[in-house]
């Protein structure tokens, strides 16, 4: 441009504007002076942009003024590459900033190692990171920042404390599991043998605790790992400490074994051979095992688990633990689907191998060996009808309340006769929770912010010395509320997430065939098919039901 030239200074460095005012032509502008640069070899350099104002006005006025002597201004200046690492608090982490160089020099990978190790970073730096930020500073404006964790720590690991080993399956456990014939055929009707341990047998062993992982931070400095302890091993109802090994618990007495909340107990068990008018109705503390079938009318009631190994006919049965139920369980329903003769009640779970006409209520899951029908379920777990491996049962004409999966074979009838599953009930006890847990925290927060400020008002006047311990006990009683506030912040995140999981595992699968009339429904949101599908998955996403065909 006639009249300007550019220039850097003997260091290279400042980037300096020199006016002939005589030979400017026209008014300069900070736009034409911008070309002017972004057309010229200095286009990289860094370029103040007060300084390029004023250089404007100061043409311009020695131009008016006809002024013969020639101006010198800096207006901008050669940046090399910002180098900034940042060390956290704890030293767990160490991140690095660099900025796009404006003319400048970037310092090589061999350079930035160097540097690294000068501010102390020792271990856990890694190299990979640094060059993948050197490479990020080609596609960045020049003078932007890039920022990345360049280094990490390594936490301690504390050792896990003792933990407990059953050495013998629950009762359903070993039905779950059934046990190959000769051969690799399955039969289906060896579902194992359901038998009472006897005094002395070992049901539960301490496994010792583990001295856990030392760490180490980025500066070099190690962090010792808290090895775990040795939990108390505590005898329960029907066993005992072993006298050869203090971390082994042996059965006391004969009875049915049963893990549950890291707990082993055996229960007492009444054995009968049926439950029928002659041996009349069966109330026992303990665990029942009936070999045998449990006929019309019958009721039987325990504390433990109630296996019968037989058939069950408009029978009621109610048990603090697990209900098995190794052949099929039959009932009658009244033509409102609202009373059945056949109930089972359970704290656990239930398992059936075949049934229909019953009303299923329990805590645990619903396992089903080969067909329900016409019958009504409320648990709060899975249902699974068929092999757990492999679900492959029917499952149809039923009033199902779950909360979580549904998984069987078949799902609905040809016919397409209703079966209706409803996941409302637990989500709505989690959104419970959750509401009222958010307004405990929403009230938290406000108290504590309302005495975060009058402590800071407190902390700006002056205080007297005999008023200082008052103050020290103000400020205990705000740090035990703000640990309290943040113990609240986690379970708040954990009933969020607990809500979140709800929504992903409620889900139909049906492994064969989903016929018409299944309907399923979450609150107000419901699917329903209307035609017959193939292998098929329904669920949960984006507050809608989704269809997804099985591959």
């Amino acid at each position: 441009m006639q009249g300007l030239t550019l220039r850097t200074d003997n260091q290279d460095k400042v980037l300096e504007l020199v006016v002939q005012p005589e030979q400017l032509q026209g008014k300069l502008s900070t736009k034409a002076l911008y070309s002017f640069i972004a057309g010229s070899e200095y286009s990289e350099l860094f370029l103040f942009e007060e300084s390029i104002s004023d250089a404007c006005h100061a043409a311009n006025d020695a131009a008016q003024n006809q002024a013969d002597a020639q101006l010198t201004l800096t207006i901008g200046e050669r940046r090399d590459a910002e180098v900034t690492f940042r060390l956290s608090e704890d030293e767990m982490t160490a991140s690095l900033s660099l900025s796009a160089p404006c003319g400048g020099k970037v310092p090589d990978f061999k350079t930035l190692v160097k540097k690294a190790r000068e501010t102390g970073i020792k271990r856990g730096l890694g190299v990979n990171r640094i060059r993948k930020l050197l490479h990020s500073l080609e596609t960045v404006e020049r003078g932007a920042y890039v920022d990345m964790i360049i280094a990490k720590g390594l936490p301690a690991r504390n050792g896990k404390h003792s933990r407990l080993k059953p050495l013998v399956p629950n009762a359903l456990e070993r039905v779950l599991r059934p046990q190959t014939a000769s051969g690799s055929r399955v039969d289906m009707r060896n579902l194992g043998e359901i038998v009472c341990v006897k005094p002395g047998t070992p049901v539960l062993k301490r496994l010792p605790p583990t001295e856990g992982r030392p760490g180490y931070t980025i500066t070099g400095t190690p962090l010792d790992a808290e090895p775990g302890e040795w939990q108390e091993l505590v005898a329960e109802a029907g066993t005992e400490v072993s006298e050869k090994d203090e971390n082994v618990l042996v059965a006391s007495i004969a009875g049915m074994p049963k893990f549950r909340d890291q707990k082993m107990i055996v229960d007492d068990t009444y054995t009968t051979n049926g439950v029928n008018v002659g041996t009349g109705n069966v109330k026992y503390n303990g665990a029942v095992l009936v070999n045998g079938d449990v006929t019309e009318k019958m009721e039987i009631e325990a504390t433990g688990d109630i296996t019968i190994n037989g058939f069950v006919e408009s029978a009621t049965i109610q048990s603090g633990g697990d209900i098995i139920i190794t052949e099929g369980a039959m009932g009658k329903v009244n033509d409102a689907a609202t009373e059945f003769s056949t109930r089972l009640i359970a704290q656990g779970s239930i398992h059936i191998q075949h049934g229909q006409g019953l009303e299923i209520l329990c805590s645990g899951n619903v396992t089903i060996g080969r067909q329900l029908a016409y019958s009504k379920i409320i648990c709060g777990g899975s249902v699974i009808v068929g092999p757990i491996d492999n679900p492959n049962g029917n499952l149809f004409a039923c009033e199902i309340q779950s909360q979580e999966a549904v998984v069987a074979g078949t799902l609905g009838a040809v016919s397409g006769s209703s079966l209706a599953i409803d996941f409302s009930n637990g989500f709505n006890v989690l959104l419970e929770r959750k509401d009222t847990l958010d307004d405990l925290l929403t009230q938290l927060r406000q108290n504590n912010e309302r005495h975060r400020e009058k402590l800071d008002l407190i902390r700006s006047k002056y205080i007297p010395a005999e008023l200082q311990h008052k103050l020290d006990e103000a400020l205990a009683m705000f740090k035990s509320e703000r640990s309290l506030l943040n113990w609240m912040e986690s379970k708040a995140e954990q009933m969020r997430a607990q809500k979140e999981g709800y929504q992903q595992e409620i889900k139909l699968i049906a492994n064969k065939k989903l016929y018409p009339g299944v309907t399923v429904k979450l609150n107000n949101r419901t699917w329903r098919a209307e035609r017959e599908y193939g292998r098929a998955v329904v669920k949960y996403e984006g507050h809608k039901w989704h269809y997804e065909p099985l591959m």
